[in-house]
Formats: structure tokens, sequence, C-alpha cells
């Protein structure tokens, strides 16, 4: 069988961190001038500076599959902090990774193979791979002895849940959870039981069953209250329809909308992949709104979106 890389696991993912940059902001300007997906990025980072700048617009976040471990909790850590986010709904996968860094493990730099006998020693070594990106078995032993040391209301709903997870984490952790905690940030995870953290929940709590309908109803009643809302999409899946059917049975359907997706095939009919002018016909995007659906991996564009706001917010334009 193939050996692992010598030194592998003591070199940790490193979660970005990106600065304010005004040569970023004079890029995107210019790809507004270009085609193809750079003038649909420089349009994302316009509609998302304007979502800042109205201050009637609620901003629904929506991040889906597994963005910790490829190194972005920091970035979406920022996006909570500065305020750019009012609403965010996401995949256990993205909580469980998070709770993982903010305990002090990490997920580490590893390779691509799809060969069996590869990914079989990978598994032999407790080692799983998320692409090219590896976590050790090791981190679900620490994750459930930490959250044994705290209680959940088992009336919880599920925001109310990880908020009290977020309460918990270590001060000064630069996670996801806590912030959403802190600032008291609606998060919805109407997936939770298909990851890792809900898992650990259901043998801790056997007789669990946190309160899917009021999250529900929250999500609804925010886009319901919301005079001018507006839509971030990183992917799809779940995460994108939560908010997208709460859209579609309030009176005001989204006027701002991006989603930075990989997946083009709109003839499968699956909703990951499905155009934003779909939307309309659901009532879920306002025909008079301004979007734009990027073709790209979330990891380059979400730190070029990121740096072009602080940049903005730097110079008080936002």
């Amino acid at each position: 069988m193939k050996e692992l890389p010598e030194g592998l696991k003591t070199r940790p993912v490193e979660q970005m961190d990106v600065p304010a940059s005004q040569d970023i902001v004079r890029m995107v300007d210019s790809w507004d001038n270009m085609g193809f997906n750079a003038k649909r990025l420089a349009k994302a980072c316009k509609i998302y500076e304007e979502m800042i700048r109205n201050k009637e617009c609620v901003k629904f976040f929506a991040l889906s599959g597994a963005m910790v471990p490829a190194g972005m909790q920091k970035i979406i850590y920022d996006f909570l902090d500065l305020g750019f986010v009012d609403v965010l709904v996401t995949t256990g996968a993205n909580l469980t990774h998070d709770i993982v860094e903010s305990l002090g493990d990490h997920h580490l730099q590893g390779f691509l193979s799809e060969s069996p006998q590869t990914n079989e020693t990978l598994h032999e070594e407790a080692l799983n791979r998320i692409y090219d990106v590896f976590m050790p078995n090791q981190v679900y032993e620490n994750m459930e002895d930490w959250l044994k040391t705290f209680k959940i209301d088992p009336k919880s709903s599920v925001k109310e849940a990880l908020w009290t997870i977020g309460e918990h984490l270590p001060e000064g952790s630069i996670s996801i959870l806590k912030k959403c905690a802190e600032k008291k940030i609606p998060i919805f995870c109407p997936a939770i039981t298909d990851s890792g953290l809900g898992m650990q929940l259901s043998f801790l709590y056997p007789g669990l069953n946190l309160n899917h309908f009021s999250d529900l109803q929250d999500c609804i009643n925010l886009a319901w209250d919301s005079a001018v809302p507006g839509v971030f999409i990183v992917g799809g899946g779940v995460p994108k329809n939560f908010i997208f059917q709460a859209m579609q049975f309030s009176p005001n359907s989204a006027k701002f909308v991006v989603q930075l997706t990989t997946d083009v095939q709109v003839s499968a009919g699956g909703l990951s992949s499905a155009s934003l002018n779909e939307a309309i016909s659901w009532g879920k995007v306002n025909a008079h709104g301004d979007t734009s659906q990027v073709h790209i991996d979330a990891t380059i564009a979400l730190p070029i979106i990121l740096s072009y706001l602080k940049q903005k917010k730097s110079q008080n334009l936002i």
C-alpha cells in the first residue's frame, strides 16, 4: 500500500484571513468591463455592496457544502463580525468543522487520489478525506467529550441549540457558531441531522427532538418582515432552498440575489444548478431584481468579495 507523505499530519489547513485591498477593488472594477464570469463576479461584489448600503435590506446568507475544511472559517466569521450577514442558513457539515477548528483540532493539508489502495490506507490511518483535505477521526471523540460539558434544552429550536453550543465554545475562538451566538444572528441548519454534529447530539441526547418547525416559521417571518430582502448563496442545496421557500411565501421576493456555484447542468432539474431567473416563476426572486449567478469555486470568490467589501467599509462607503 502507498505510504502517506512524510510530515502530512503536522500541516494544518490555514484558515484564510484577507485584508481590505484597493488593488482588489481596482481589479473588480476592471472585471466589470469584461465578459463571462469575470463580469459576473464583479457584479456579485457590487450587488453585495448595495445590499449593505441599503439600510432596509435584510441580508440572508446561504452557506452549503463544507467550506471550513478548505480554509474559509475566518472568511465567514468576518462576514458575520462586520455586519454583512443578518440571517445565516448553513449545513451541519460547516458547523461540525467549525467546532473542530474552534476546539483546537485542525483539518490537514492532503492530496487528491482516487486510488482505492491509497484511500484504504487513509482509512487504516483513521483519516477522512474531503477532496484534498484530511480530517482525523480523533476530532469526533474530542467534540463528543466537549459536548458533554454543558446541557442543551431539549425543547430548544435548532437555532437556540446552536446558540447554546456557540456560547460554550472557547473565548476568543474564530468561530462561526460563537459569533452568531454573541451577536444573536439567527442561524438555521435545517438538515442538522445529516452531519457529524447531528449524530453526536443524537448519541448524547437519545430523546432529543429539536423544534425544526420553529426555525422554519422564524425564517419565513424574517423574510415576511423584510422590506428589501437580499440573498447571497454559496453553493446551493438545502440552504438555498430554505431561504428561497421563505421568500416564496412572503409578500416581498428577493430584490438582490447572488449565487456562487460550480453546478452547471441546469437541464437536470436540480435546485443547486437552477438559474436565478427560474426562481422568478416561483415568486422567490423579484422579476426586477438585481442578480448575478457566478460559476466559480467559492474558495476563490469569497476572499475576493470579502476583501472588496472590507475596502469599501474602510472608506466609509458602506
